[in-house]
């Protein structure tokens, strides 16, 4: 398991812990600690796991915006808590972390949910987070239309 994947995976742990608890723990540091001590307790990640939470809860509005737009026949209360936090890692790095390839964010969602989640898990995930990918490359064909100034007409169409 590459660092990144296991750094996603204990993200997406303390997410569940914290959404789970009813977001109302407040000490991320502790739950970090916790969730480290129990399932990597040598794992340096060079402070990719409080990034990737810090992100989340600093963006949680907007992207669960995002949930709630892409997964049109799932209320966000009623998407399991693993999948709920699976898709907020994954919109977090596909919208706001232009660090990290967007196919790469949903590849990594994907496994997560098929490790984590249920049986269909993966292909939802996939399919909220390919819905959005698909609809922000169309965004950026438009503003490239957009931006692309009219070719002159060729000689003799005017």
């Amino acid at each position: 398991m590459s660092n990144r994947h296991l750094a996603r995976t204990l993200a997406m742990q303390s997410l569940f812990l914290w959404d789970f608890h009813g977001k109302t723990e407040k000490d991320f540091a502790k739950l970090r600690k916790e969730i480290f001590s129990n399932f990597a307790p040598n794992f340096d990640d060079n402070g990719f796991v409080e990034s990737l939470i810090k992100g989340v809860i600093k963006h949680l509005p907007e992207i669960d915006k995002y949930i709630i737009k892409y997964a049109t026949e799932w209320p966000l209360e009623q998407i399991t808590t693993v999948d709920r936090n699976i898709l907020r890692i994954g919109v977090y790095e596909l919208i706001f972390d232009d660090k990290i390839p967007a196919r790469v964010a949903i590849n990594e969602a994907i496994e997560i949910a098929k490790a984590f989640g249920g049986a269909s898990s993966g292909k939802f995930v996939n399919g909220v987070l390919g819905a959005i990918y698909n609809a922000m490359e169309k965004k950026d064909e438009e503003e490239e239309k957009k931006a692309s100034p009219t070719p002159p007409p060729a000689k003799g169409e005017a």
